[in-house]
């Protein structure tokens, strides 16, 4: 019998600052905004989608937003979250200004107690941070992941993310819309690697194309 593993992507659901882009403007950690209401019913709704599945790991970004979607589905499935700091969002510039300040430890002990602080990330990126450089992170972190853990495994990270992630298992996958709260499911059988799922937004009743941005 072939080997099997399943690795699912997911971006995290609707931004807080999409939505009030005031509230960049007065933020203590303004590169690390929480979902907002919708996005939460986002995450809500994606854990539903994979409540079925045979999840054994669960990986997000230590973004806020992608704790929150990750939270969501780890409470569904009942695992905890492994935050992984390759997984984060594009060190952008022309995004950032600065390297960008993530929620502290003590923040979120008390609201995510699902978070397994054992664990270490295997990669952190630096500011400030090309698409080339980027998109190698992303390739090494997914590849260093499905080496160690053979189980089925979840990725919620970013747009940037869930592009570089499929693209690093499949680097001759055609691009594709990483929408908000999307979900991708790529499959290994035995060697090779086939994408089931790309940017799918079907358990979604809010999609990014009729969220009404302020």
């Amino acid at each position: 019998m072939s080997f099997q593993q399943t690795v699912w992507i997911a971006r995290h659901g609707n931004r807080l600052d999409f939505v009030n882009p005031e509230w960049f403007n007065t933020a203590v950690r303004r590169y690390d905004p929480p979902l907002s209401e919708d996005g939460v019913i986002q995450a809500q709704q994606l854990g539903k989608r994979l409540q079925s599945e045979k999840i054994a790991h669960i990986f997000a970004s230590p973004f806020l937003r992608t704790i929150q979607t990750a939270n969501q589905v780890a409470e569904m499935l009942d695992l905890p979250i492994k935050l992984e700091a390759g997984l984060g969002e594009w060190h952008n510039p022309e995004w950032m200004s600065e390297n960008p300040e993530i929620h502290p430890r003590e923040l979120l002990e008390k609201d995510y107690p699902r978070i397994d602080w054992n664990y270490a990330s295997y990669l952190v990126p630096e500011y400030p941070e090309n698409e080339a450089k980027m998109m190698m992170r992303m390739a090494k972190i997914v590849g260093k992941l499905v080496t160690d853990y053979s189980e089925d495994i979840l990725l919620v990270g970013h747009g940037a993310s869930v592009i570089g992630i499929t693209q690093g298992l499949m680097p001759d996958n055609p691009p594709f819309k990483a929408s908000l709260c999307c979900l991708v499911k790529i499959v290994k059988e035995g060697n090779n690697w086939q994408i089931e799922l790309q940017g799918d937004t079907s358990h979604l009743t809010e999609t990014e194309d009729n969220i009404r941005f302020v």
